[in-house]
């Protein structure tokens, strides 16, 4: 397998506490784990002097993302925050395993029952970071990076859009399809056409994207072909109706189905898998718009993609130029654990824990 080593994105300016919009609900402990605000109670009342280092860390070689989002729930929710001393490192960072991502330093009683919160936010921000990451970097495996479009819009609780897109963008996703996905980086989602607009127009595919392109006259022409289960029939009639103003067909088969060119072509059948959108079809696909001149019409690929499919798809050279995804980003792959590791600036952990110091850290104020 060829190693493609990808850029993340350049210096990342911090996300600052207006960005979140946290639910009040936390000061209230109301998200946190019942044995923290006991321990919290236990604290102020028993031992409120004692100060204790709390520290973060995850077990896989990772991109990292949350940690401006954990700065302002601390910043927001923890008692006198000013007086905390936080060190982490940033979105995008690379990381280890083990590594220490964060520490906070301070009375146990003002910001320990937000460890729980902690872990979680920056479980699934770098899992969706690592997940996109890894994703682009299986895109690029030809050494040439094709687009990944972020397409998770319809896999989970539509809340969690605004930070799913932020840890995609930090990931390296081209662009995404809402626009809650681009809030925390001040874009716009992008999108052209779903199989409900051809619906409108009784299946006519051409008829659809003409109507969207009147609309939409300064949006780059992409449309979707697979409506009618015979993508490389309509991706013809589209090339030949809307010529160089055509610049890309979307094909997003379903998994379930067999598209009608091999119908058609039934002696290609026996040695592959021929639901969903798979290789051979592509490479048809491709060949016929090539073979009529249209060699500048893109193919845009969705529908059930992963890392592992895409790479496999990189591996046979399959013609794809752009890759939309969706579910498999948001599977959680990254979990993180806080242990409360000094007190009052000496060692004190569970065993198997230790305090692990990190060069890489930055004092955040």
């Amino acid at each position: 397998m060829k190693e493609i080593e990808l850029k993340l994105k350049g210096e990342i300016k911090r996300l600052t506490n207006k960005t979140f919009k946290f639910d009040e609900r936390v000061k209230e402990g109301w998200f946190s784990a019942v044995y923290f605000l006991k321990t919290k109670e236990i604290a102020e009342e028993f031992c409120p002097e004692q100060t204790v280092t709390m520290q973060f860390f995850q077990r896989k070689h990772a991109v990292l993302c949350g940690t401006d989002e954990v700065v302002a729930l601390i910043k927001t929710f923890a008692e006198h925050p000013e007086s905390l001393d936080i060190h982490s490192l940033k979105d995008g960072d690379k990381i280890s395993p083990f590594e220490t991502v964060l520490t906070i330093t301070g009375p146990y009683q003002e910001f320990g029952y937000l460890e729980g919160l902690i872990d979680g936010i920056l479980a699934r921000r770098t899992s969706v970071a690592t997940n996109v990451y890894n994703v682009v970097k299986a895109a690029a495996y030809s050494g040439i990076q094709k687009p990944v479009i972020f397409m998770g819009d319809r896999d989970d609780h539509f809340t969690q859009q605004a930070g799913d897109g932020y840890a995609a963008y930090i990931g390296g996703a081209t662009a995404q399809a809402t626009h809650a996905m681009n809030e925390w980086w001040g874009k716009k989602g992008m999108g052209t056409m779903p199989h409900a607009l051809i619906q409108l127009f009784n299946g006519d595919v051409v008829a659809a994207t003409d109507a969207y392109h009147r609309k939409y006259p300064e949006d780059e022409l992409i449309a979707l072909v697979d409506y009618n289960n015979d993508a490389i029939t309509d991706s013809l009639k589209l090339a030949r109706a809307f010529g160089d103003k055509l610049r890309g067909v979307r094909v997003d088969t379903s998994r379930t189905m067999i598209d009608k060119y091999f119908v058609r072509n039934q002696h290609l059948l026996g040695s592959f898998d021929p639901r969903g959108v798979n290789a051979e079809l592509i490479f048809a696909l491709r060949k016929a718009l090539d073979d009529e001149g249209f060699q500048h019409v893109k193919i845009l690929v969705s529908g059930g993609f992963t890392e592992e499919r895409i790479l496999e798809f990189e591996k046979e050279g399959v013609p794809v130029d752009m890759y939309g995804i969706g579910s498999s980003l948001l599977k959680i792959s990254v979990s993180f654990t806080g242990d409360n590791v000094l007190l009052n600036g000496h060692p004190q952990a569970k065993a198997g824990r230790r305090y692990r110091p990190n060069p890489r850290l930055e004092r955040v104020e």
